[in-house]
């Protein structure tokens, strides 16, 4: 499993989004049957590829969105209330999503691991989003184009299945 060099990565990224937002755009568009199980497939052959937890770029540069039930779990493993928990490290941001109040994140370790990995919020478990049950609706809402400059792992998602479809939609 390799390790992605960040700053080879950021180029890369910079050069190829417009072009993958272009593919996108079009799979957002497709009628073509079957998308979700190969984001499935592509889904596994990236993680054969990408050593996601010796990353830590998404921390480095991005914010969750904490739900009420993150707040409830993580400032109880701090023992604080959530009103504390959430006016030492939160925010609402200009959509009154509730995020960090800094990034890089404050649970992110300096050797790139989260120091609260195993109770993190629902929104960095989930994250780079890959397998939502709606692949079509993540393409059309351009989560995948977003994340690009932000995780290796999505932009050889997208570079992935841009080989696989481009020449099918």
């Amino acid at each position: 499993m390799a390790i992605f060099n960040i700053s080879n990565y950021k180029r890369r990224a910079t050069r190829k989004k417009k072009a993958l937002a272009a593919f996108m755009r079009k799979l957002g568009k497709s009628t073509r049957k079957g998308l979700q199980k190969i984001a499935l497939e592509t889904d596994k052959e990236v993680w054969k590829e990408v050593a996601c937890l010796d990353c830590g770029n998404c921390c480095k540069q991005m914010t969750p969105t904490f739900s009420n039930k993150d707040i409830k779990r993580i400032s109880a493993h701090f023992e604080m209330t959530p009103k504390e928990f959430h006016k030492k490290w939160l925010k609402k941001d200009s959509s009154k999503d509730i995020v960090n109040k800094q990034t890089p994140c404050q649970f992110l370790g300096k050797d790139l691991k989260c120091s609260i990995y195993a109770i993190r919020p629902q929104d960095c478990a989930d994250f780079p989003h890959f397998t939502r049950s709606n692949f079509k609706y993540q393409v059309q809402e351009k989560t995948y184009i977003n994340n690009i400059g932000y995780c290796p792992a999505t932009l050889l998602f997208v570079e992935k299945l841009e080989a696989k479809l481009a020449d099918l939609i």
